[in-house]
């Protein structure tokens, strides 16, 4: 099944977010866990978490993909900050329980000048505080465009974080496209390149969802700005045999294009039609 959603807010609640997932047609969404540039959290109505839950099931729903907020950074020098990401994320696992099974996917920080290895060990560090055996939730490191200090710029990055965390079942990586092409990945000319190189540094089965995003820069910028699906340097054609790539076409999608609802449907519309053009020739 051809699993394809997009960033929507949470101000109405879980149940809400399904349903208008459902109206622009698509089966999964993301959403952000709280305000995306402070600490705030809405109380969460168990019985609203359940009520997604049966819905995501009766309908065929996807993974839904919670996301942490920008302002968190484990890597950060001052123990102030690392303290708030890791207060917040603490948070945001134990709320994510209420709909089982999910993922939580988060930036894994700048190391503002302490270095690659110290940003490493203190982004791992944190996850094996927080990471337990009884947790349903899969945390997902996402790759990132490589602007100043950022860690996880490159798969070898990501896997020197990835290495370093004890339970290994509970993490994996969302690949943004946008963050990669900008990063130096070249997925418009060498896709199978791109994806030999991650399965040869990471291995393919922890690549667990795509943030599916065009990019306003050109390819290796490390700028990190998305586009609107096919109006930026990556293009339609390369979205489209992203989405159909035998090792990605199982995974779920999610837009983070600069969009409203109205613009997010055309383009889960568009991408659902060349997912069917594909499967028909």
């Amino acid at each position: 099944m051809f699993n394809i959603g997009c960033h929507l807010s949470s101000s109405k609640g879980f149940l809400a977010m399904g349903e208008t997932a459902s109206e622009i047609g698509a089966n999964t969404f993301q959403f952000f866990t709280r305000n995306p540039r402070g600490s705030k959290a809405k109380d969460i109505d168990p019985e609203d978490s359940r009520a997604l839950v049966a819905y995501m099931s009766k309908n065929g729903f996807g993974k839904i993909l919670a996301h942490a907020p920008y302002t968190l950074n484990p890597a950060g020098a001052d123990p102030k900050v690392r303290d708030f990401a890791e207060m917040v994320m603490k948070d945001d696992l134990v709320r994510m329980e209420h709909v089982p099974g999910s993922y939580y996917n988060f930036h894994p920080g700048s190391h503002v000048g302490q270095g690659l290895e110290e940003g490493v060990q203190l982004i791992s560090g944190l996850l094996n505080r927080l990471l337990s055996e009884e947790q349903t939730t899969i945390v997902l490191l996402e790759t990132m465009a490589g602007k100043g200090t950022e860690v996880g710029r490159t798969f070898e990055e990501l896997q020197m974080i990835l290495d370093r965390v004890v339970l290994k079942d509970k993490v994996g990586v969302c690949l943004d496209t946008c963050h990669v092409y900008d990063a130096g990945y070249d997925i418009v000319n060498d896709l199978e390149g791109v994806l030999g190189e991650f399965d040869r540094i990471i291995g393919l089965e922890k690549l667990k969802a795509i943030h599916i995003n065009d990019s306003k820069n050109p390819f290796s910028s490390h700028k990190d700005r998305h586009e609107k699906i096919g109006e930026g340097s990556i293009g339609f054609a390369a979205f489209s045999r992203i989405i159909n790539h035998k090792y990605l076409r199982d995974l779920p999608f999610y837009l983070e294009t600069p969009n409203e609802l109205d613009g997010y449907a055309k383009e889960i519309e568009m991408l659902k039609a060349a997912r069917t053009l594909s499967q028909n020739s």
